[in-house]
């Protein structure tokens, strides 16, 4: 029993060092990877070259299948080119097999030593994260020498030599077993090893070993269409074309392995014969079938139809891609994306007042109430959607831009409700009473609410592009816009000591609506503030000196102390 749980471990670690490898790599080098797979778009052959380089580094082709999936879901990538990357990504896991494949355990404690270190020294920063990826693959050259141990002792035991032995009677058994492994895995890379590390200790017959590979193989991709279940039809499309590989490539490769027996065994050591086996594999699947990817594409669209409209109920794409999850950085591109929709149904809203006041259209007031549900529902869906990003896959700059699209939808859900109020005032203390603003007041409103749309068009802006500059520029808005309600509160004060009979009988709204209009434009203009904070341009605070604080003298005051 003892041995079967060294054994469990030793696999247990070797996972988990997969792992760290991959979420630490996608948070050090989750952009740059992005933008090498979207570059790659026009060419089969660069993307499959492309999925050789990013699943080299990332250590997991599912981590690929589903960055790609999230490009397709969101239409930055076609199928065809996404089928590419995948048969590039099959193929990068394998020759990480082969490198890890090699006695490397001498490297195992230099690694984790130094990942160590730089860890604590560098939390939370880019070093700090590099270290991590240090230990992960220090944990898995470590794991790998623990399974060799492990599985000598294990297979002494009679019992243990008996129940594999009933493995090499049956090829379909080998391949669903390393399927199932696979799977429960959460990585083929790691369950290949293994399977190497076992045939070069006897553990199990190289032909066996050879079996459960394809089975392995057939795993991964088995694994990346059930993450993808809850995905929509786009995504989901990429992990079926990539089964679809899988599936003929092990039909085509199970007749063969006794071939492969014969001609290679003899030459090379049995942990050798199992990776290049995996190897020969996936590049034979990526030769064989890199040239009807279009075709496979046709099968699979034909399979899984987009539906006539992959919109919702308002006609729109939505672009919370749950399938993006699983790669925090493009989730918040995704949720960004988003927030830019939410933005855009109030500067509807906002333009509509307007017209509402101008039209004293009581159909349209209402229409643009109701458009504030539209607003409150985008805020939860991004703030749900939000909360199942993993944090701690967040390096500093994704944390803050977490918190600056919370902040955004948060901002825009309050000038909804705002924009909401104002119109029912327009509608109660104007449409329905008939009374009509002076024309002095009209002229200033239309002002300020000229302003008020540019101010939120540029702070659209300034939250999409992350630009200090613009950021500056909407906050001097800030003070322009502040000034300007003073001046036009003083100016209406004055037109009523003139008994001016529209501002008199407008005087409550048109004083309120200045008034939430400024409410509106400090929410728009406080999208500045992280941006400037974070690049060290505001000051503390707005006094320009430090204001003395008088102390009362009376003999009876006792200070606190």
């Amino acid at each position: 029993m003892t041995h079967l749980l060294n054994l469990l471990a030793a696999i247990a670690l070797l996972v988990w060092g997969t792992h760290l490898v991959r979420k630490d790599t996608l948070r050090v080098l989750g952009a740059n990877l992005r933008r090498v797979l979207a570059q790659s778009v026009g060419n089969r052959f660069k993307a499959l070259m492309s999925g050789v380089g990013v699943t080299a580094l990332l250590q997991s082709s599912t981590a690929t299948a589903l960055i790609i999936s999230a490009f397709v879901g969101q239409g930055l990538m076609t199928l065809t080119a996404a089928l590419a990357v995948m048969l590039g990504a099959d193929l990068g896991t394998s020759l990480m097999a082969m490198l890890f494949s090699r006695d490397l355990s001498w490297l195992s404690p230099l690694f984790i030593f130094i990942g160590v270190v730089l860890f604590i020294a560098k939390q939370s920063t880019t070093i700090g994260y590099t270290g991590r990826i240090l230990i992960g693959l220090g944990l898995m050259l470590l794991a790998l020498s623990l399974v060799r141990v492990s599985a000598n002792e294990l297979t002494q035991a009679q019992a243990v030599r008996d129940l594999l032995a009933s493995l090499g009677s049956d090829r379909l058994l080998e391949i669903t077993l390393g399927a199932v492994l696979s799977v429960l895995s959460y990585s083929s890379l790691a369950i290949v090893l293994l399977i190497a590390t076992l045939a070069s200790s006897h553990v199990v017959t190289v032909d066996v070993a050879l079996g459960l590979v394809l089975g392995a193989n057939l795993g991964s991709g088995l694994l990346a269409v059930l993450t993808t279940l809850s995905s929509p039809i786009e995504a989901r499309q990429v992990p079926l074309g990539n089964l679809v590989f899988k599936v003929l490539g092990v039909a085509l490769m199970a007749p063969s392995v006794g071939l492969w027996l014969s001609q290679v065994r003899p030459n090379v050591d049995a942990a050798t014969t199992v990776v290049l086996f995996h190897f020969v594999f996936n590049a034979l699947v990526a030769v064989a079938f890199i040239g009807v990817t279009q075709i496979v594409a046709r099968w699979v669209n034909h399979w899984l139809p987009k539906p006539s409209s992959s919109r919702n109920l308002n006609g729109r794409q939505r672009h919370l891609d749950p399938s993006a999850l699983a790669t925090p950085s493009v989730a918040l591109s995704c949720a960004v994306r988003e927030a830019m929709h939410q933005a855009d149904v109030v500067e509807t809203m906002l333009r509509g007042v307007m017209d509402v006041i101008k039209s004293n259209d009581m159909a349209l007031a209402q229409s643009l109430q109701k458009m504030d549900d539209t607003v409150d529902r985008l805020y939860s869906d991004i703030k749900y959607y939000l909360t199942k990003i993993s944090r701690e896959a967040l390096n500093d700059k994704e944390g803050r831009r977490w918190t600056d699209i919370i902040s955004f939808t948060i901002n825009m859900e309050q000038i909804g409700d705002i924009i909401e109020r104002v119109l029912e005032d327009i509608e109660h203390k104007k449409i329905k009473t008939g009374r009509e603003f002076s024309q002095a007041g009209m002229t200033e409103i239309t002002e300020l609410h000229g302003d008020l749309v540019n101010n939120l068009r540029l702070a659209m802006s300034v939250f999409l592009n992350d630009d200090p500059r613009d950021a500056i520029k909407l906050l001097e808005e800030k003070t322009r816009f502040r000034d300007l309600e003073l001046k036009y509160a003083a100016n209406h004060l004055t037109r009523l000591t003139d008994n001016t009979l529209e501002s008199i009988e407008t005087s409550s709204l048109h004083l309120d609506l200045i008034s939430e209009l400024k409410r509106v434009n400090s929410l728009i203009c406080a999208i500045a503030y992280p941006i400037l904070e974070s690049t060290g341009a505001l000051a503390p605070n707005r006094l320009r000196q430090p204001v003395p604080v008088e102390v009362p003298t009376n003999p009876s005051f006792d200070p606190p102390t």
